[in-house]
């Protein structure tokens, strides 16, 4: 039986190549992000996302990074989504529009996607704008975890309707630390009581009814655990699964970031430990030696379990691009999001 691995990797052009094709086909890989360099035109997404797709049953999870801001892989014909902490400062003024409005947001971002037949979006950052962090910034809601959490809740019925699961990012919270996971290893200060009572309440009232992923920060809480929150089973299954009674889907952030390398230069480790401190799925992006390294060498076993709980990230395609545009709905949600740019 063909089943989804826990690994999800990348190409580097807008068509596959031989070696795509083989990597993902590989019995490890479950899934596939798109980034900007995949993208030349609409026409092209949409053949490269059903070549993929047609590749094996099940069909590979297509995800992309498209929160909107500095985080959006594609552009025209899309619509462009303005920065989400747009909406904290519109509730800062009128709260129950901004609800509306979140709730706008993530159906467009959305329904945009699944057109294309994209799964998933890694989407929302639930993480606290404290102004220290400049990856974070403008990408967080709010500096309320109250008003991220209402806001959250919102934008995620709104992914909801039109099909798409949620992915909160980055647990326990990335917004504590100046350091860039990206290109550095951060270190969070705080203790646990502060954390709780303030960067990891949006995941904790949002888990019951609309988390459907998480994505745990590439950040060590120093006086808390010794090892990055993605690679220990002390957050993932003490505290995210056990104590906070998550049962949705983990992913790691991407394991080619700096904030990884402090587990292991060998990538298939990094994966290990990912999945083994409990992640469900591990991102090896931007990085092909990296991916090769962690496909061959990766001692997993996939399970029909492990396969179907990964399915719960599949997207529900309602319609294609040209119809979805001749729809009432979409155009009045295009209108909406312009007034925020």
């Amino acid at each position: 039986m063909n089943l989804l691995g826990p690994v999800m990797i990348d190409i580097n052009g807008c068509q596959l190549s031989d070696e795509d094709k083989q990597l993902l086909q590989h019995p490890l890989t479950g899934g596939i992000i798109l980034f900007s360099r995949n993208f030349e035109s609409a026409d092209q997404l949409a053949q490269l996302i059903n070549e993929i797709k047609a590749l094996r049953e099940p069909a590979l999870l297509v995800a992309v990074d498209h929160e909107g801001g500095r985080v959006q892989r594609f552009k025209e014909p899309f619509t462009v989504i303005p920065a989400l902490n747009g909406l904290g400062k519109k509730y800062d003024k009128s709260p129950q529009v901004a609800l509306n409005d979140a709730e706008t947001f993530g159906w467009l971002t959305a329904i945009e996607l699944l057109s294309f037949n994209f799964d998933f979006s890694f989407t929302p950052v639930l993480d606290v704008d404290y102004g220290l962090s400049q990856v974070i910034g403008d990408r967080a809601f709010h500096h309320s975890p109250e008003v991220i959490t209402h806001l959250a809740a919102a934008y995620i019925s709104g992914l909801h309707k039109a099909g798409m699961a949620s992915t909160g990012k980055h647990f326990p919270g990335h917004g504590g630390v100046t350091a860039d996971s990206h290109v550095d290893i951060p270190v969070d200060e705080r203790d646990l009581d502060t954390l709780r009572q303030h960067d990891m309440l949006p995941f904790k009232k949002l888990i019951p009814d609309y988390l459907d992923a998480i994505m745990p920060a590439h950040v060590i809480y120093k006086n808390i655990n010794d090892k990055p929150a993605g690679f220990s089973s002390w957050w993932l299954k003490d505290i995210l699964r056990d104590e906070m009674n998550f049962n949705g889907i983990i992913f790691s952030d991407d394991l080619d970031m700096q904030g990884a390398s402090c587990i292991s230069h060998d990538y298939s480790i990094r994966a290990e430990s990912a999945l083994q401190a409990g992640c469900d799925m591990v991102l090896v992006c931007n990085n092909r030696k990296a991916a090769i390294e962690v496909l061959e060498n990766l001692d997993f076993s996939v399970t029909d379990n492990s396969s179907r709980h990964l399915l719960k990230m599949r997207g529900k395609k309602i319609m294609n691009w040209d119809k979805l545009i001749q729809t009432d709905e979409w155009k009045q949600a295009v209108a909406i999001v312009r007034c925020y740019q």
